[in-house]
């Protein structure tokens, strides 16, 4: 007997929590994760990490790819992470302090935490600016910023051959495809043109 299917019909996804308006300083400090936001279900200027509310994704983010649980593992990542992080091996490797790596997985990992009910929103704003200080000192645009964190992606995909994890990370390509349209100054999409570099030095305002 054939069973007959209802046409398929798309559901729709509920819609994040309510997000007010972004600040210059605050899409700023979002827009350091970008790099690392690469699917289409991703929010890249809002402090919410998906286009459409996800919190159990968030939560299963966290605990199956950082091992975090709950609150007290995430700010004990979140402090290792700008103290130390990847770029501490590889220092030797670069010749340099590659921070734009372990910036970028910070804040998407503050995110995820806001996302998985880790965070209340003051406290991730709070956790994020702990980033612009360092960040705004290592580097003097989105393109050096970019740079670093290509850098260090490729040393950190040539230490996963031959490793069970080989195959995890999207290929080179991708990421390198991904950072180009971040940085086209005609992609009217993209976060870093909509907060240039040089806003987080001037006066914070509504976008």
């Amino acid at each position: 007997m054939v069973q007959m299917f209802e046409p398929f019909r798309r559901r729709r996804s509920p819609q994040p929590p309510y997000e007010p308006p972004l600040s210059t300083h605050q899409l700023w400090q979002v827009s350091l994760s970008a790099p690392v936001n690469r699917g289409r279900e991703a929010s890249r200027t809002t402090l919410y990490p998906f286009r459409h509310r996800d919190d159990a994704e968030a939560e299963r983010w966290l605990r199956e790819e950082w091992e975090i649980p709950g609150r007290e593992e995430l700010l004990y990542r979140l402090d290792d992470l700008l103290r130390e992080g990847y770029r501490a091996p590889l220092r030797a490797q670069t010749g340099a302090d590659p921070l734009a790596w372990d910036v970028a997985l910070y804040v998407d990992v503050v995110r995820k935490g806001y996302a998985a009910g880790h965070l209340d929103a003051p406290t991730a704003w709070q956790l994020l600016s702990a980033t612009v200080m360092p960040t705004v000192a290592a580097y003097d645009s989105w393109q050096a910023f970019a740079t670093d964190y290509l850098l260090v992606r490729k040393v950190w995909m040539e230490g996963l051959r031959a490793t069970p994890d080989e195959g995890f990370p999207a290929p080179q390509a991708v990421s390198d495809a991904h950072l180009r349209t971040l940085l086209d100054p005609a992609n009217p999409t993209s976060p870093w043109n909509r907060a240039p570099w040089h806003v987080i030095s001037l006066p914070d305002r509504p976008l």
